[in-house]
Formats: structure tokens, sequence, C-alpha cells
């Protein structure tokens, strides 16, 4: 996801909201997360990298969430197998071997926000957000051919909203807590509870759990600072 404008680069160090940039670094790490692995993430995570630049965010996003167990026994090729297994990889089976008729179901943990909102059809949740993306300046790099409606994508797109909101554009926070309650507060939750019924989930259900966590935070701190309460 790449921006069409960049931020005011006038601006100086002591002028930047060092809260939001914090929670945009966080939200900006979980897009990370929930992409294929490379060994540069691998590398991160088991060199304790990564553990160290998310502890150091949260001491400085002003919230309070617990920071998850960032390690693995995992070595590379396991840990890209158990992305593949619980994200990308479907399940198929023959049902009638007379006429080939074949059962598919996609895989055990879908990323992506349709498969969480059974009441609203798949064109009506890419077409809110590609225009979400679009009014706040942002493309979906063509290059990754992926819906609109992927964790990644979301996860980006907020920290986006921070960053900018951090160097200035205060209204966007309250943008932020619109887009969390009518979008990833939908689809984090969902990604949540679909792992704890897994099996051999490893980081990444620690990772979900995190993420569930901290939005839930997020959208409560906006919700008292612009609404008056809690929210979802």
């Amino acid at each position: 996801m790449s921006p069409h404008t960049t931020p005011d680069s006038s601006r100086g160090p002591d002028d930047v909201d060092r809260t939001a940039a914090a929670r945009g670094g966080v939200y900006a790490l979980l897009a990370r997360v929930f992409r294929d692995p490379d060994e540069e993430f691998y590398d991160a995570l088991t060199d304790g990298t990564l553990d160290a630049t998310l502890t150091s965010l949260l001491d400085d996003s002003a919230l309070d969430v617990a920071t998850p167990t960032l390690s693995t026994t995992d070595d590379y090729d396991t840990l890209c197998a158990r992305y593949n297994d619980l994200f990308v990889v479907g399940f198929s089976e023959v049902v009638d071997p007379m006429d080939g008729t074949m059962s598919s179901q996609g895989p055990a943990v879908p990323l992506y926000e349709s498969d969480y909102r059974p009441n609203v059809s798949w064109n009506d949740v890419n077409l809110d957000l590609a225009r979400a993306y679009e009014y706040f300046g942002v493309n979906v790099d063509q290059t990754d051919r992926d819906n609109h409606d992927h964790l990644r994508l979301e996860l980006e797109f907020v920290g986006y909203l921070c960053r900018q909101a951090a160097v200035g554009h205060t209204d966007l926070h309250r943008a932020r807590l619109d887009f969390l309650d009518r979008h990833l507060r939908v689809l984090a939750p969902g990604v949540e509870k679909r792992l704890e019924s897994e099996p051999g989930t490893g980081i990444y259900g620690e990772f979900a759990s995190f993420l569930d966590r901290f939005s839930r935070a997020d959208v409560d701190d906006l919700a008292e600072r612009f609404d008056g309460g809690e929210t979802g």
C-alpha cells in the first residue's frame, strides 16, 4: 500500500505525536506478521529484534497491552509451512467418485474480512474499503493482486492513518476510530477466534491474540477521547 502524498517534512521531531507514531509502528509490524514469512522476518523473530521493537513501540503507545511471547522453536521451513497451513492452503476431497464431484474449503483461518461478514456481500465490503483507501490517498500495490479486505492491507492502512495523525493531521484520529469500528474490529476478533480452535498455531496464535487486544485498546482509548465511551 503506497500513499499518494507524503508527510510534511518541515515538521521537526518535537512536533511529532509519539503516541500516534508508536501505534502506527505496531500496526505496521503486525502487517508484516500476517504475510508470507521471509528469511528476514524469521531472523528478526528468532534473534530478538522483533521482540525488542514491539516492546519499545508499546512503551510509547500509552496503551496497557501486554507484549506477546515472541519466541519460536520452528525452523524457517516449519514456520513457512505453518503459515501456509493456517492461512493459505484449503482442503478438497472427492464427494462422489462416480462423477468426480469435489468438495472444497478455504484455508482454516481466512485473512479476509468478507469471510467474517456473512450478512454483507464480498463486493460491498471491498468497495467500501476501496473508497476509504482512495479517499485518504493510498493505493493498493497492484503487483500484490490481493483483495482490499486482506488483513495485511487493513493493518497497513490503519498504520498509515496513525502516522499521518502523528505529523499533524489530528482529524485522522476520528477517521481511524471509524475504520477500526467498521472493519478491523470485525476481522481481528474473527481471526483470533478461528486460531483458538486450530491446533499447532505456534507464534501466529500469539500474534492474533495480541492484535485483538491491541486494536480493542486503541478503539477504547479513541472512543473515550472522542465519543465519551467504549465501543467495539
